[in-house]
């Protein structure tokens, strides 16, 4: 008999045997986590790599370069972002719509696209300069992060209000 409930596992995990021994591994899927364990996926992961590839070690070979190459996805899922929330269907348009009283927080996310834009291309500019300093990188690099996830709160608390309903309850 059950006393209580019944907890499922929220991932599958792989045998230990398929698993390779992680010194045979290169050092960007080490850096990653455990095997098996599940990763965000679209622009929530590709922020979370390019967060590992700064964070890394810049002495490292080839730190500045791996810094780029996870830039570009960002860059992309980004650029994704804003078509389809400012495009001519788009879930701005939905938004207000649906709740024109939220139409100062389309505008502020909106502007937020030109800033995010701008702090994009500046990490891609210092991390092409060979002779600017890691740490200009990394500053420039962790501003982009912070506005990003600053962002996306608060796109998610603009649906949350445009979408909420009060279902009754207590009182």
């Amino acid at each position: 008999m059950v006393t209580g409930p019944v907890q499922q596992p929220s991932v599958v995990a792989r045998p230990p045997a398929a698993r390779p021994h992680p010194a045979s591994l290169p050092s960007e899927r080490q850096s990653t986590g455990l095997p098996g364990d599940p990763r965000p996926a679209g622009l929530a992961g590709d922020l979370h790599a390019l967060a590992r590839a700064v964070a890394a070690a810049p002495s490292e070979p080839h730190w500045r370069e791996r810094v780029l190459l996870r830039l570009h996805p960002v860059g992309q899922g980004f650029t994704e972002h804003v078509q389809v929330t400012e495009g001519p269907g788009g879930l701005y348009r939905e938004l207000l719509t649906h709740a024109p009283r939220l139409c100062h927080g389309v505008r502020l996310l909106t502007r937020e696209h030109t800033a995010i834009g701008a702090a994009l291309l500046a990490v891609q500019r210092v991390a092409e300069q060979a002779d600017a300093s890691p740490d200009e990188l990394r500053h420039r690099a962790a501003y982009l992060l912070r506005t990003l996830a600053r962002h996306r709160r608060r796109g998610a608390d603009l649906l949350w209000q445009a979408y909420q309903m009060d279902l009754g309850g207590e009182t």
